[in-house]
Protein backbone atom coordinates (compact mmCIF):
# COMPACT_ATOMS: atom_id res chain seq x y z
CA UNK A 1 0.00 0.00 0.00
CA UNK A 2 1.23 3.51 -0.88
CA UNK A 3 1.63 6.30 1.68
CA UNK A 4 -1.83 7.51 2.68
CA UNK A 5 -3.21 10.72 1.19
CA UNK A 6 -6.54 12.36 1.92
CA UNK A 7 -8.56 15.43 0.98
CA UNK A 8 -11.75 17.11 2.03
CA UNK A 9 -13.89 17.91 -1.00
CA UNK A 10 -15.96 21.05 -0.51
CA UNK A 11 -18.05 23.18 -2.84
CA UNK A 12 -19.01 26.72 -3.66
CA UNK A 13 -22.61 25.88 -2.76
CA UNK A 14 -25.03 23.01 -2.45
CA UNK A 15 -25.96 21.32 -5.72
CA UNK A 16 -22.64 22.01 -7.47
CA UNK A 17 -21.73 18.36 -8.01
CA UNK A 18 -19.46 17.54 -5.06
CA UNK A 19 -20.50 13.89 -5.02
CA UNK A 20 -20.09 13.56 -8.78
CA UNK A 21 -16.63 15.17 -8.66
CA UNK A 22 -15.63 13.07 -5.65
CA UNK A 23 -16.61 9.88 -7.48
CA UNK A 24 -14.53 10.98 -10.48
CA UNK A 25 -11.56 11.65 -8.20
CA UNK A 26 -11.93 8.19 -6.66
CA UNK A 27 -11.87 6.62 -10.13
CA UNK A 28 -8.87 8.78 -11.09
CA UNK A 29 -6.96 7.43 -8.08
CA UNK A 30 -8.01 3.89 -8.90
CA UNK A 31 -6.77 4.37 -12.49
CA UNK A 32 -3.34 5.03 -10.98
CA UNK A 33 -3.45 1.70 -9.19
CA UNK A 34 -4.31 3.23 -5.82
CA UNK A 35 -6.86 1.89 -3.38
CA UNK A 36 -9.36 4.73 -3.04
CA UNK A 37 -12.48 5.33 -0.97
CA UNK A 38 -14.98 8.10 -0.39
CA UNK A 39 -16.53 9.26 2.87
CA UNK A 40 -19.55 11.43 3.66
CA UNK A 41 -19.35 12.09 7.42
CA UNK A 42 -22.72 13.84 7.66
CA UNK A 43 -25.51 13.54 5.11
CA UNK A 44 -29.08 14.76 5.16
CA UNK A 45 -31.86 13.52 2.92
CA UNK A 46 -32.31 9.76 3.08
CA UNK A 47 -34.75 7.02 2.16
CA UNK A 48 -35.47 3.64 3.70
CA UNK A 49 -34.17 0.85 1.47
CA UNK A 50 -34.55 -2.75 2.60
CA UNK A 51 -35.01 -1.56 6.15
CA UNK A 52 -31.94 0.69 6.14
CA UNK A 53 -31.78 4.48 6.00
CA UNK A 54 -29.55 5.32 3.04
CA UNK A 55 -28.39 8.63 1.62
CA UNK A 56 -28.00 8.65 -2.15
CA UNK A 57 -24.69 10.54 -2.14
CA UNK A 58 -23.17 8.12 0.37
CA UNK A 59 -24.39 5.18 -1.72
CA UNK A 60 -22.70 6.67 -4.81
CA UNK A 61 -19.42 7.02 -2.93
CA UNK A 62 -19.79 3.44 -1.73
CA UNK A 63 -20.21 2.22 -5.31
CA UNK A 64 -17.25 4.27 -6.59
CA UNK A 65 -14.71 2.94 -4.08
CA UNK A 66 -12.13 0.25 -4.64
CA UNK A 67 -14.08 -1.95 -2.22
CA UNK A 68 -17.08 -1.64 0.08
CA UNK A 69 -16.03 -0.95 3.69
CA UNK A 70 -19.65 -0.60 4.79
CA UNK A 71 -21.97 2.41 4.83
CA UNK A 72 -21.61 2.75 8.60
CA UNK A 73 -18.00 3.84 8.02
CA UNK A 74 -18.61 5.85 4.85
CA UNK A 75 -21.54 7.76 6.33
CA UNK A 76 -21.55 7.68 10.15
CA UNK A 77 -24.33 10.28 10.37
CA UNK A 78 -27.28 9.72 8.03
CA UNK A 79 -30.21 12.07 8.62
CA UNK A 80 -33.64 11.70 7.07
CA UNK A 81 -34.82 15.23 6.26
CA UNK A 82 -33.51 16.85 3.03
CA UNK A 83 -32.58 20.08 4.81
CA UNK A 84 -29.41 21.60 6.22
CA UNK A 85 -27.76 18.87 8.34
CA UNK A 86 -27.76 20.92 11.53
CA UNK A 87 -31.53 21.39 11.30
CA UNK A 88 -32.07 17.70 10.48
CA UNK A 89 -29.87 16.65 13.40
CA UNK A 90 -31.71 18.99 15.77
CA UNK A 91 -35.13 17.75 14.71
CA UNK A 92 -34.07 14.09 14.88
CA UNK A 93 -32.39 14.47 18.27
CA UNK A 94 -28.97 13.59 16.91
CA UNK A 95 -25.80 15.12 18.36
CA UNK A 96 -22.96 15.21 15.84
CA UNK A 97 -19.83 13.99 17.65
CA UNK A 98 -16.39 14.77 16.14
CA UNK A 99 -14.96 11.68 17.85
CA UNK A 100 -17.32 9.37 15.94
CA UNK A 101 -16.31 11.01 12.65
CA UNK A 102 -12.62 10.70 13.54
CA UNK A 103 -13.04 7.02 14.34
CA UNK A 104 -14.75 6.32 11.00
CA UNK A 105 -12.13 8.34 9.17
CA UNK A 106 -9.33 6.43 10.90
CA UNK A 107 -10.86 3.08 10.01
CA UNK A 108 -11.15 4.01 6.33
CA UNK A 109 -7.71 5.65 6.19
CA UNK A 110 -6.18 2.48 7.60
CA UNK A 111 -7.54 0.47 4.68
CA UNK A 112 -6.80 2.63 1.62
CA UNK A 113 -4.20 4.75 -0.16
CA UNK A 114 -6.50 7.69 -0.90
CA UNK A 115 -9.57 8.91 0.98
CA UNK A 116 -11.83 11.66 -0.32
CA UNK A 117 -14.04 13.13 2.40
CA UNK A 118 -17.05 14.98 1.02
CA UNK A 119 -18.58 17.80 3.00
CA UNK A 120 -22.25 18.77 2.94
CA UNK A 121 -23.41 21.93 1.20
CA UNK A 122 -20.94 24.79 0.88
CA UNK A 123 -17.74 25.32 2.83
CA UNK A 124 -19.34 27.06 5.82
CA UNK A 125 -22.63 25.15 5.84
CA UNK A 126 -23.21 23.93 9.42
CA UNK A 127 -23.20 20.18 9.96
CA UNK A 128 -24.32 20.20 13.58
CA UNK A 129 -23.11 21.86 16.75
CA UNK A 130 -20.07 23.94 15.86
CA UNK A 131 -18.98 21.65 13.02
CA UNK A 132 -18.73 22.72 9.38
CA UNK A 133 -16.35 21.80 6.56
CA UNK A 134 -13.70 24.16 7.89
CA UNK A 135 -13.64 22.56 11.35
CA UNK A 136 -13.88 19.11 9.75
CA UNK A 137 -10.78 19.79 7.65
CA UNK A 138 -8.91 20.89 10.76
CA UNK A 139 -10.24 17.97 12.83
CA UNK A 140 -9.07 15.43 10.24
CA UNK A 141 -5.95 17.39 9.22
CA UNK A 142 -6.90 17.43 5.54
CA UNK A 143 -6.15 19.84 2.69
CA UNK A 144 -9.10 20.79 0.52
CA UNK A 145 -10.28 20.36 -3.05
CA UNK A 146 -12.88 22.92 -4.14
CA UNK A 147 -15.65 21.99 -6.58
CA UNK A 148 -16.87 25.05 -8.46
CA UNK A 149 -20.31 24.72 -10.04
CA UNK A 150 -19.90 26.52 -13.37
CA UNK A 151 -22.87 28.84 -13.59
CA UNK A 152 -23.61 32.55 -13.38
CA UNK A 153 -22.09 33.82 -10.13
CA UNK A 154 -19.44 31.11 -9.91
CA UNK A 155 -16.54 33.57 -9.94
CA UNK A 156 -17.77 35.39 -6.85
CA UNK A 157 -18.66 32.14 -5.05
CA UNK A 158 -15.32 30.53 -5.86
CA UNK A 159 -13.22 33.51 -4.80
CA UNK A 160 -15.14 33.97 -1.55
CA UNK A 161 -14.85 30.27 -0.71
CA UNK A 162 -11.13 30.20 -1.46
CA UNK A 163 -10.65 33.30 0.69
CA UNK A 164 -12.56 31.64 3.54
CA UNK A 165 -10.38 28.53 3.26
CA UNK A 166 -7.08 30.38 3.24
CA UNK A 167 -8.10 32.82 5.99
CA UNK A 168 -8.51 29.81 8.28
CA UNK A 169 -4.96 28.68 7.55
CA UNK A 170 -6.19 25.66 5.65
CA UNK A 171 -4.56 24.39 2.47
CA UNK A 172 -6.36 24.48 -0.87
CA UNK A 173 -4.72 21.81 -3.04
CA UNK A 174 -6.76 22.39 -6.17
CA UNK A 175 -10.15 23.02 -7.71
CA UNK A 176 -12.45 21.34 -10.20
CA UNK A 177 -14.71 23.14 -12.66
CA UNK A 178 -17.94 21.17 -12.87
CA UNK A 179 -20.24 22.10 -15.75
CA UNK A 180 -23.84 22.18 -14.54
CA UNK A 181 -25.37 22.92 -17.94
CA UNK A 182 -24.80 21.72 -21.48
CA UNK A 183 -23.98 25.18 -22.82
CA UNK A 184 -22.85 27.66 -20.19
CA UNK A 185 -22.14 31.05 -21.78
CA UNK A 186 -18.45 32.02 -21.60
CA UNK A 187 -17.40 28.78 -19.92
CA UNK A 188 -13.79 29.07 -21.10
CA UNK A 189 -13.57 32.72 -20.02
CA UNK A 190 -14.94 31.95 -16.54
CA UNK A 191 -12.62 28.98 -16.08
CA UNK A 192 -9.62 30.92 -17.37
CA UNK A 193 -10.35 33.85 -15.06
CA UNK A 194 -10.58 31.60 -12.03
CA UNK A 195 -7.38 29.80 -13.05
CA UNK A 196 -5.56 33.11 -12.78
CA UNK A 197 -7.26 34.28 -9.59
CA UNK A 198 -7.31 31.13 -7.47
CA UNK A 199 -4.07 30.29 -5.69
CA UNK A 200 -4.47 26.59 -6.46
CA UNK A 201 -4.21 24.48 -9.63
CA UNK A 202 -7.16 23.57 -11.81
CA UNK A 203 -7.36 19.78 -11.47
CA UNK A 204 -9.80 19.36 -14.34
CA UNK A 205 -13.01 20.46 -16.04
CA UNK A 206 -15.90 18.01 -15.94
CA UNK A 207 -18.36 18.34 -18.83
CA UNK A 208 -22.13 18.18 -18.50
CA UNK A 209 -22.70 14.58 -19.54
CA UNK A 210 -25.71 12.90 -17.87
CA UNK A 211 -25.04 9.25 -16.96
CA UNK A 212 -21.39 9.62 -17.93
CA UNK A 213 -18.96 6.74 -17.42
CA UNK A 214 -16.80 7.58 -14.41
CA UNK A 215 -13.77 5.69 -15.73
CA UNK A 216 -13.85 7.82 -18.87
CA UNK A 217 -14.21 11.07 -16.91
CA UNK A 218 -11.41 10.03 -14.54
CA UNK A 219 -8.90 10.83 -17.26
CA UNK A 220 -10.07 14.46 -17.27
CA UNK A 221 -8.82 15.17 -13.74
CA UNK A 222 -5.48 14.93 -12.00
CA UNK A 223 -4.84 14.32 -8.33
CA UNK A 224 -3.14 17.14 -6.42
CA UNK A 225 0.64 16.92 -6.30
Amino acid sequence: MSAFRGWLVTGTDTGVGKTFATCVLIHAARAQGLTALGMKPVASGAETVDGRIINEDAARLQAAGSFDPGLEWINPYCLRAPVSPHFAARDEGVHIEPMRIRQAFGELARRCDCLFVEGAGGFLAPLGGEIDASSLARELDLPLILVVGMRLGCINHALLTAEAILSRNLRLDGWIANCLYANMPLLYENTNYLSHRLDAPLLGTLPFVPDADLDTLAHLVTLPC
